[in-house]
């Protein structure tokens, strides 16, 4: 007799917990559209052992491209983004840190000197999805052009693991003001990626500057955000 009571659901990828993303809700009219250190510095002051777990990030406060007859900027200089009450604020953060990182439920932060009033914070799993979108990946060479930085991005998830990777594509440059320096990066979009390694890109991410929202990545359901950014 053969017998299998395994079923394909059995089968079916199961996305790990070990890394999350906590969403958090944020009561905040304006930010500087280059915000990164700001809001990293804030963060950090308010979480003192953020800037030391390596495996935590922070994502970029983002809006959309353009609503209501108000157009997101290109250009950072003094442009300020509008935000909405729906307007969330994340951090990639070990499960292990959700609790440490729950201390933020009730903060005004000082953002660049804007007020951000923090909520309660949501866990999000990560995705399975086959593409991966990074609104910003950190040039190691400011002068390199598009062929060099993608063999860049490719070389470092090759570090990661990748035995495989088909479909590369990077977007628009975006430049991240510190007091300083100017940290130089680029979108990229990954796609088909297996469940697994899509995973890994999320839990690992590539490059520096992890809490300034550099080199993490999110689900897209399509290529079409990158193809916006050229």
């Amino acid at each position: 007799m053969y017998w299998n009571d395994e079923s394909e659901a059995d089968k079916e990828f199961k996305v790990p917990d070990d890394i999350v993303d906590l969403s958090f809700a944020i009561d905040c009219k304006s930010l500087p559209l280059d915000h990164a250190y700001a809001l990293s510095q804030a963060l950090q002051a308010a979480l003192p052992w953020l800037g030391q777990d390596t495996a935590s990030g922070v994502h970029l406060i983002h809006v959309a491209e353009s609503g209501n007859g108000w157009f997101r900027p290109q250009e950072t200089g003094n442009a300020l983004l509008q935000l909405s009450r729906r307007t969330r604020m994340m951090l990639r953060v070990p499960k292990t840190r959700v609790d440490d990182a729950r201390a933020l439920d009730g903060a005004v932060l000082d953002v660049a000197g804007f007020s951000l009033a923090v909520g309660e914070g949501v866990i999000k799993p990560l995705s399975a999805l086959s593409t991966l979108f990074a609104r910003h990946v950190v040039m190691n060479d400011p002068t390199m052009d598009e062929e060099a930085f993608l063999e860049q991005v490719v070389g470092e998830m090759r570090e990661l693991g990748f035995k495989r990777i088909s479909k590369v594509l990077c977007g628009r440059a975006h430049d991240l003001h510190t007091p300083d320096s100017v940290v130089h990066t680029q979108s990229v979009m990954v796609a088909d990626l297996e469940p697994e390694m899509s995973v890994l890109l999320q839990q690992k991410g590539i490059g520096s500057h992890r809490k300034m929202g550099c080199g993490l990545f999110l689900p897209h359901k399509g290529i079409k955000a990158v193809k916006d950014t050229h």
